[in-house]
């Protein structure tokens, strides 16, 4: 990676981590977005999880053309550009994206709008692939992950801010008791004239700012064999689109379409570490069985994390939750996008070289005062916080679990994804404020997941490493087949079992996802002691 070391970057740093705060803003706030379009639309929970489909699938299709155009070409695109002008770029189409809302709003289509959020995705997709390596080429490489830990922090306080603002913008504060048949879309207006006007601030600064050449000098591998299952995978992510006109059509329960794109998404994938193994001669990247195991791990740890929250204003509006109105449900989400922001926070921590014993004491402290940061924004917001206090508890558990994790990728993943099972069946077998708690939990336990899949998932792959990194972000596809998964169950069974709406019968889903990976942990482990490798000396990469 070429740069110049000797420079200090300090204000192109500031920018660029403002390109994080975008990301977590934009991805958090769709917690409030949905429940609000689902009732200003009229749409099925199913409908309104399309918000989550079009804005993560726009990262998918974005480095699903990047990698192809770059396959075809025989030339490493983005490279060849300049990871500078990649970013550039991006921000320029996520800033026609956002202007795009102003009509798009106006037209009173719901189409339209998810047309939108593609688009600001597409953007995104490329800032993300391009920003990350930029990062780390801002400074000295051997601090480099020190800034993507800064960055990553700054994204959660994007995702905490999200819902709280959007909230402010569509109902006037985080507690106000208005009715969303009384609010009008076009709020929004204003918040995407300031996003988009940002997006535009930033790409000028970089374009007129002396900032490093940022290049790459590995060879391109070409990997022949490894299109067919990203093009399996890409149909199987139109299939969720088309879920609703085939059905229409044909009569088929939509359900079984959804169903179909997950079952040929997996099979797929496992698939592949089969056909991999009898040949692994152009398979790339994908024939060490640690990276299609981690592609698995990202998408349903991204679809998840992401599926837990999209769903929550929809839980939060039944009897059994509260029965609240749209505009009482931002701190909640908020909370739990904040549940990233602590867990990170507290993960952080042996980045640093501290001693034993300051290690042990800032992990119970730094959790806290990680809530206090959530509470206090809310506070600002103008939310109740006598009912939010009580979630010290799971602060409290989360710092048991790192205490057992180690900061051992293998362990930690083991650890928070059997806290991730219990904190959703606690949620299921429960309703009110208990319930409700448990399910945000979730967020405690996805936090420091990223950087402990990513890592094993990419260990060992030498010098197809940067290939297996980018099919990992391709699996950020789980953020888009996930929540509709879960809102079509939604829809389809709230007679199944007696007493329990479909909404939360649907939270089944993050269980499963929970349950995968636990079985991630154990099966990477045992792929890469086969392969001569110590787990417990891999060390975690940046957050995501």
């Amino acid at each position: 990676m070429e740069q110049d070391k000797s420079k200090s970057y300090g204000s192109a740093l500031a920018t660029l981590i403002i390109v994080f705060f975008f990301w977590g803003f934009l991805a958090a706030s769709n917690g409030v977005f949905i429940p609000f379009c689902k009732t200003h639309f009229s749409l099925s929970q199913f409908q309104s999880q399309l918000i989550d489909f079009t804005f993560y699938g726009g990262y998918f299709i974005g480095s699903l053309i990047l990698y192809f155009a770059s396959q075809a070409s025989k030339v490493d695109i983005l490279n060849k550009i300049g990871y500078k002008n990649g970013i550039i770029l991006g921000l320029v189409i996520s800033a026609v994206g956002a202007l795009g809302m102003i009509p798009a709003v106006a037209s009173g289509s719901f189409g339209l709008i998810l047309t939108v959020f593609f688009i600001i995705a597409i953007g995104f997709s490329l800032q993300q692939t391009a920003a990350n390596p930029f990062v780390v080429a801002l400074g000295p490489p051997e601090t480099g992950s020190n800034r993507l830990n800064l960055a990553g922090s700054i994204n959660n306080i994007g995702g905490l801010a999200g819902p709280i603002v959007v909230g402010f913008v569509l109902f006037g504060s985080a507690s106000a008791k208005i009715a969303a048949a009384d609010v009008k879309i076009s709020s929004v207006n204003d918040l995407y004239y300031i996003l988009a006007g940002l997006f535009i601030a930033v790409a000028v600064f970089f374009w007129f700012s002396n900032l490093p050449k940022v290049t790459s000098d590995e060879k391109m591998e070409a990997s022949t064999k490894a299109n067919t299952p990203l093009l399996i995978m890409f149909f199987a992510f139109l299939l969720i689109l088309a879920a609703d006109p085939i059905s229409l059509k044909t009569g088929i329960p939509s359900q079984y379409f959804v169903y179909a794109s997950l079952a040929i998404i997996v099979l797929t994938l496992v698939g592949t570490i089969f056909a991999a193994k009898s040949s692994s001669q152009g398979w790339g990247a994908m024939q060490y069985p640690q990276l299609i195991l981690g592609m698995l791990a990202i998408f349903t740890y991204v679809g998840t994390e992401v599926t837990i929250q999209s769903n929550m204003g929809s839980l939060l509006k039944t009897p059994e939750f509260g029965s609240f109105n749209e505009s009482e449900i931002a701190p909640y989400i908020s909370l739990y996008w904040g549940s990233l922001m602590i867990g990170r926070f507290a993960g952080a921590i042996g980045a640093f070289n501290l001693s034993k014993i300051t290690k042990y004491i800032l992990y119970v402290i730094i959790p806290f005062l990680a809530f206090g940061i959530v509470l206090f924004a809310n506070w600002i917001a103008g939310a109740d916080l006598s009912k939010l206090y009580i979630y010290s508890v799971c602060v409290a558990i989360m710092i048991v679990a790192f205490f057992i994790g180690q900061q051992k990728p293998v362990r930690t993943l083991s650890v928070l994804g059997v806290l991730g099972v219990a904190f959703m069946l606690v949620g299921l077998f429960t309703t009110g404020g208990v319930a409700t708690f448990s399910f945000i939990g979730g967020g405690l336990c996805c936090s420091i997941m990223w950087p402990s899949i990513f890592s094993l998932a990419i260990t060992g792959l030498g010098k197809y490493t940067s290939q297996g990194s980018a099919f990992l972000i391709m699996m950020i596809l789980g953020g888009s087949i996930i929540p509709p998964l879960q809102g079509k169950i939604a829809d389809g069974s709230n007679n199944l079992i007696s007493g329990m709406t479909g909404i939360h019968f649907s939270y089944v889903v993050p269980v499963a996802g929970f349950a995968y990976l636990i079985y991630f942990a154990w099966a990477v482990s045992r792929a890469l002691r086969n392969q001569g490798i110590d787990i417990d000396h891999v060390e975690a990469k940046g957050g995501h």
